[in-house]
């Protein structure tokens, strides 16, 4: 017998758990199937919704720049309406650990090589500092972490023409570890304060940068001070400096791309949503044109799910949702249509930051989302499709993954919901 529920929402990542909470808003029974860890855990914890369009930018507003985009982008098909949506079931499910939500405008947010990119959500930890504020800035790497390189940082940042002066130190840790210590080893340290040489690994951590300041109103680390008591350990650097403190978001492993993770599935159990983990959707059965079944494969073991509606949001090429060879991109779970030239040369220009077709590839959604074959006709009624399996978006020039992943799962949950509820 087939798990049954009202909505079936397939993935892990932001679309897919923006889809389901707006699919139990309308009060259906939502399940989720997520087969492996999201791509969060490799993102850097931002989100940004719009930031270059049509040759312009960075964009201070991002919904100025939604009539700019190219014919077939989801933001075309969804409307500043979703957009807004996606960004308003965000900001419910993270509360005050994000900034951002109280302004149309994107902030100018570092990165950890030294970029400086517009952004509309961005960590609490991160607020302190935006690049579009003043406030000479010291930042601090690490040795042994090579995430961040805080002297090429800061040189970077001064080249982008910011409005403050930045220098970069490299420092040791006050605890030794071995030379492929992942950041989170660094984290719980500063988590449970342990105890080194002259005090503790704040203490220490804290009286070495100090060492180092030179006039700077505000500190920043790459992004690992702490993880189940971050706000403790700022707190306690920031009084033991005498400045602020923030964080830099850092590559994989992305510690705040983890802390999004845990809350957005926090938000689902709040919400009553059902998971399902670490399965994947392997098949499905299907009659007069409606998905009735999906299969999972548990341990060899095919196992049915039934559902009214179901939201296709397994992510793009990066995350699998697509599949490629030498001959062909294919969607896997339900052969839906991705267009693409023939000729795999045309898939890639030649120069490495070009206008490459293959960073637009996805399914083709209709006016409410449902993929559809080579004539435009949904493959099935009660299929939609949410994040970056839609194509039509080069999220990476756009700076629009995030935003493409909430307002897409934000519009495909809420209809699958109503459909389910009628």
């Amino acid at each position: 017998m087939a798990i049954t529920d009202d909505v079936l929402v397939i993935g892990g990542g932001i679309a897919a758990c923006t889809a389901a909470l707006s699919a139990a808003e309308t009060g259906a029974r939502v399940r989720l199937l997520a087969h492996k860890k999201s791509t969060l855990r490799q993102a850097s914890g931002l989100v940004d919704v719009l930031g270059y369009a049509g040759g312009d930018g960075p964009l201070s507003d991002p919904y100025a720049g939604l009539d700019a985009l190219p014919e077939g982008h989801p933001y075309h098909i969804v409307g500043e309406d979703g957009v807004r949506a996606g960004l308003r079931i965000f900001d419910e499910a993270v509360g005050d650990a994000y900034r951002g939500g109280h302004t149309d405008s994107n902030a100018l947010v570092m990165t950890h090589g030294g970029a400086v990119k517009p952004t509309a959500r961005y960590p609490e930890s991160v607020a302190p500092g935006l690049a579009s504020t003043s406030g000479d800035m010291l930042l601090v790497g690490l040795a042994g972490l090579t995430d961040f390189d805080a002297p090429v940082a800061a040189d970077h940042l001064t080249a982008a023409g910011v409005p403050f002066s930045a220098r970069g130190v490299t420092v040791e840790f006050p605890k030794r570890f071995r030379a492929d210590a992942k950041v989170t080893r660094f984290a719980k340290a500063l988590d449970r304060d342990e105890d080194v040489d002259g005090g503790t690994v704040r203490s220490v951590l804290a009286d070495t940068v100090a060492e180092e300041l030179d006039g700077e109103s505000r500190v920043g680390f790459p992004a690992m001070l702490g993880d189940d008591h971050d706000e403790e350990v700022r707190a306690e650097l920031s009084d033991r400096l005498g400045v602020p403190v923030f964080e830099v978001p850092t590559g994989p492993p992305s510690l705040l791309g983890l802390k999004l993770e845990d809350m957005l599935f926090d938000a689902l159990d709040e919400a009553g949503v059902r998971i399902s983990a670490g399965n994947p959707a392997v098949d499905f059965e299907a009659d007069d044109g409606r998905v009735e079944t999906v299969v999972v494969d548990q341990k060899s073991r095919p196992t049915p799910y039934s559902a009214d509606q179901v939201v296709l949001a397994t992510g793009g090429l990066v995350g699998k949702g697509l599949d490629s060879d030498r001959e062909s991109v294919t969607e896997p779970v339900f052969g839906c249509h991705v267009p693409h030239p023939e000729d795999r040369y045309d898939w890639s220009e030649p120069e490495a930051f070009g206008d490459h077709a293959f960073a637009r590839f996805g399914v083709v959604p209709d006016d409410e989302l449902r993929p559809t074959d080579e004539d435009g006709e949904p493959h099935f009624e009660n299929l939609r499709a949410a994040g970056g399996v839609v194509g039509g978006a080069d999220v990476a020039r756009e700076k629009s993954a995030s935003g493409v992943s909430l307002a897409t799962g934000a519009v495909a949950g809420r209809l699958a919901g109503e459909e389910a509820t009628r």
